[in-house]
């Protein structure tokens, strides 16, 4: 993705978001030259990869394929003084782009919808072997227990949230409008806990053409 894409995207979604008396904590506004005086205090956002999170997921296309994301809290079960046992992210998805397939090993996680159009998530159960199995898919919506046959799907209107444990292969996108997600789950880690179906990157190679407005979870500098 071009820097240029990134940076209106982030600043379009601030607005998108303000419009809708949604904020995010003041990190979330923090310009390069900002994060560059910022000190060790600050070491828990950068260590557990708080804040922006744009992905094309290495496919090049992100209207088609993709998801904007900032995650809020983070625990980190490498480092004792990190070690919340729960994460908080936004995800913003837009109509009919996709979130590719992708199960997670350890991580449970509640998807939230939380305004805008409908969330839909097709499911499937992953195999001793990480294929798709053929069995029928259990999750809870809003505490009911719901079964889908596999590859079914489930639409979730705003305020309906879903419940997927270790081992469930989903992708998702919106449908009629854009969608503000909420994720509550177990501690995330992007490094080592995504399985994806299909090979995929989960961070995006940058083309630099021009300055950054904001950083992404993964570019802030070290503290001095």
């Amino acid at each position: 993705m071009k820097r240029s894409q990134i940076n209106a995207l982030i600043k379009s979604t601030v607005g998108w978001l303000e419009e809708r008396h949604v904020f995010l904590p003041p990190f979330a506004y923090w310009t390069p030259a900002e994060w560059a005086k910022k000190g060790h205090e600050y070491d828990e956002i950068r260590e557990n990869m708080l804040g922006w999170d744009v992905t094309d997921y290495g496919q090049g296309n992100f209207d088609d394929v993709g998801l904007l994301l900032f995650t809020i809290r983070n625990g980190n079960l490498s480092k004792a003084e990190f070690a919340k046992p729960y994460a908080e992210k936004m995800l913003i998805s837009q109509v009919d782009q996709i979130s590719p397939n992708h199960f997670h090993w350890n991580k449970m996680e509640d998807i939230i919808n939380r305004g805008g159009g409908k969330l839909f998530l097709q499911l499937w159960n992953a195999t001793s072997k990480e294929a798709l199995a053929d069995t029928d898919v259990t999750v809870r919506i809003d505490g009911k227990v719901c079964t889908v046959p596999a590859g079914g799907s489930v639409l979730l209107a705003p305020g309906e949230s879903i419940t997927l444990t270790p081992g469930i292969y989903h992708l998702f996108t919106a449908k009629e409008e854009r969608v503000l997600a909420w994720e509550v789950s177990m501690v995330n880690d992007d490094l080592t806990d995504n399985r994806f179906y299909e090979t995929q990157e989960r961070f995006t190679t940058i083309e630099e053409d021009e300055p950054a407005e904001y950083l992404l979870c993964n570019e802030y500098p070290e503290a001095k």
